[in-house]
């Protein structure tokens, strides 16, 4: 009996599952998911999903870190999680060009599902430890695509 390889890249399996870490978040939250990885040639949402009267498209950022030594203002030690000190923040990666991504990719699940309703784009963070098996789930709601 042969095993399946998977072939995905290590930033695809981080991707897939911080996704996945998410959808479990946002279920215990209320939401009623209804898509995952939405796809056009133009761009992708990665869940989309009810809470109330309201259609929220939600792009998931995931970091996995690594751990390293931190120093803090207050000279102790502390160790930190981290991929490298200036890749903490996975919201610093929806550049503008993907707001405009996602707003064309929006647009288009709207009329071609024949949605007339209230939306919004959000951004769900996931920051991972492996080491420790432990992430931190964030929403940022509500950001504006131009």
């Amino acid at each position: 009996m042969s095993r399946l390889q998977d072939n995905r890249t290590a930033k695809r399996k981080i991707g897939d599952l911080g996704e996945n870490l998410a959808c479990g978040v946002l279920e215990k939250h209320g939401y009623k998911l209804v898509e995952k990885n939405y796809l056009r040639k133009w761009g992708e949402v990665d869940i989309i999903a009810w809470k109330g009267s309201v259609l929220h498209f939600i792009e998931v950022k995931s970091v996995s870190y690594e751990t390293i030594e931190v120093r803090p203002l207050h000279g102790s030690q502390e160790t930190l999680s981290g991929s490298g000190p200036g890749n903490f923040r996975p919201e610093d990666n929806m550049h503008p060009w993907k707001l405009k991504r996602l707003g064309r990719t929006i647009q288009t699940y709207l009329l071609h599902k024949k949605q007339d309703c209230d939306w919004q784009l959000d951004l769900v963070t996931v920051r991972m430890d492996m080491n420790k098996r432990r992430a931190r789930v964030e929403l940022i709601e509500n950001i504006v695509v131009s």
